[in-house]
């Protein structure tokens, strides 16, 4: 069986303790690898190297031209190793092989070569209405602290580590337990590019001690974390005690408009989208859909039937559209949330419960649900499911839409759907999210931000603002008085 393990100061090792955990493919409910499961020692290790590698000065003493090269050499490795990431991923986490094939590792490979290429201004002059030269330079953070979810181990790899290393920082990643494989694996293929010792450091643990070991400690400036809004508010709580700066991308419960005056087919395509790839454990899931009252019969017979072809199976098999849960922790809280809606007085008009599939017996798997007769209160409107379950309910206008969309804690993402852009355009800006899609569903790009309001957290990924989360402002200010004498040198 495979092992793989930590990696502190530019060296695969094995934790101090010597001590494994298992990763249980979820498609058929088997261990297919372990790895090293790391103790507080060794994460204080790996800080105490990342800490190091930065105060030397190394890394971030070279051009970004410079350490772009790095970046660049990363993408060409993950794409010479784009087989064996994308069957990892799948193996760990029971994405379909589609996905992680076409989705997955090419996006971590663009993401690292996009920000190697990426040029931005260090300093910035402030026309200051006085004999001065003022100008807010902007410097790496320092030691950056990665913390991310099972569910796109490898995208969120990319989203944190080469925005993070690119502005000069070092870093140590920590991946859930529950989806570790993928990136450990990845960590191997970057130890292979010759990164500076202590630069970038890997820490997998099944111990939830050990990722608040890196999230309290006063050598880490700054944290990033994706995970669920309740662990985000411990997240801040532990890293209140040296004030380190915070991203957090937390929960969502996105909304999905679909308007009577859409394109149907394009509409009802992307609502499948929305809810069910990847089994609907996306932070972004459009698991709110909210219909016009004019198409909302249509609509929803045609939704049902075609969610009931969907081919539930091994996430190895290509023909598969729609795999197992992740993990079998998942597993019962999604069938809990159903069982929750159900009792509420939600109806199910699809699915709902678990699948045997042939030949896969052990594996996770649940069918996609769809629910009707939703009130705003329940908990299936309200709280997160992070699987295949999707409300529906009913509108008549733009302004009941809005307010049915609005009406949650959450505020990550959104859809809507309609042929008329101006109404669109109204419905985006009111809608309470941190990304409107129209006319489209998860359109991600490395040039343009992401991240959420409310209870979805604060802070952006990618783009020039995903960047600069990364960096800290400095104001330097040197006088220009004729003669050498400011006004403050002769105040007293």
């Amino acid at each position: 069986m495979e092992k793989y393990f930590l990696n502190i100061n530019g060296e695969a090792k094995e934790g101090v303790g010597k001590k494994y955990f298992d990763s249980i493919n979820p498609s058929t409910g088997e261990v297919f690898a372990q790895l090293s499961d790391a103790t507080i020692e060794d994460m204080q290790n790996a800080i105490k190297s990342a800490r190091a590698a930065f105060d030397g000065g190394l890394w971030s003493a070279l051009s970004i031209a410079e350490r772009g090269k790095y970046l660049i050499k990363i993408a060409e490795k993950i794409r010479e190793n784009s087989k064996v990431l994308a069957e990892l991923e799948t193996l760990d986490i029971g994405k379909t092989a589609k996905h992680s094939t076409f989705i997955d590792v090419p996006t971590c490979a663009e993401t690292f070569e996009y920000f190697g290429k990426i040029d931005f201004n260090l300093e910035e002059n402030n026309n200051a209405a006085a004999p001065v030269r003022s100008i807010t330079a902007k410097e790496p953070v320092g030691v950056v602290g990665c913390i991310v979810p099972w569910n796109y181990p490898l995208i969120m790899f990319g989203w944190k580590v080469a925005p993070a290393l690119i502005a000069g920082n070092t870093v140590v990643f920590k991946p859930s337990s529950l989806g570790s494989v993928s990136t450990a694996k990845l960590a191997e293929i970057i130890n292979e590019v010759g990164l500076p010792k202590g630069v970038f450091n890997f820490i997998t643990s099944s111990n939830h001690d050990v990722t608040a070991e890196l999230i309290k400690s006063e050598l880490v400036d700054k944290i990033s974390f994706t995970g669920g809004t309740e662990t985000g508010r411990e997240v801040m709580k532990m890293a209140s005690g040296n004030l380190k700066k915070l991203t957090l991308e937390l929960g969502g419960k996105s909304p999905n408009i679909v308007f009577a005056d859409c394109d149907f087919d394009s509409a009802l395509g992307g609502t499948m989208s929305a809810i069910f790839m990847n089994q609907g454990q996306m932070c972004t899931a459009g698991s709110r859909l909210i219909l016009e009252d004019k198409i909302y019969d249509k609509f929803l017979n045609e939704l049902i039937a075609k969610t009931k072809k969907l081919k539930i199976g091994n996430a190895g098999d290509y023909a598969t559209d729609f795999g197992p849960i992740a993990n079998r922790k998942q597993f019962d809280n999604v069938l809990s949330c159903i069982n929750k809606g159900t009792a509420e007085g939600a109806k199910i008009i699809c699915g709902g419960k678990p699948v045997k599939v042939a030949g896969c017996e052990k594996g996770f798997y649940i069918e996609p649900t769809i629910f009707v007769d939703v009130k705003n209160n329940m908990s299936i409107f309200q709280e997160e499911i992070f699987g295949p379950v999707l409300t529906v309910s009913k509108f008549s206008g733009e302004e009941e839409a809005v307010k049915i969309a609005n009406d949650t804690k959450y505020g990550l993402a959104s859809c809507v759907w309609t042929k008329d852009l101006d109404k669109a355009d109204r419905v985006a800006r009111r809608i309470n999210s941190g990304t409107v899609w129209i006319n489209t569903y998860g359109g991600f790009y490395n040039e343009a931000s992401f991240g959420g309001f409310k209870q979805s957290g604060f802070g952006r990924e990618l783009g020039k603002e995903g960047l600069f989360e990364y960096m800290r402002e400095k104001h330097v200010c040197t006088d220009k008085t004729p003669g050498g004498a400011p006004l403050v040198s002769s105040w007293f």
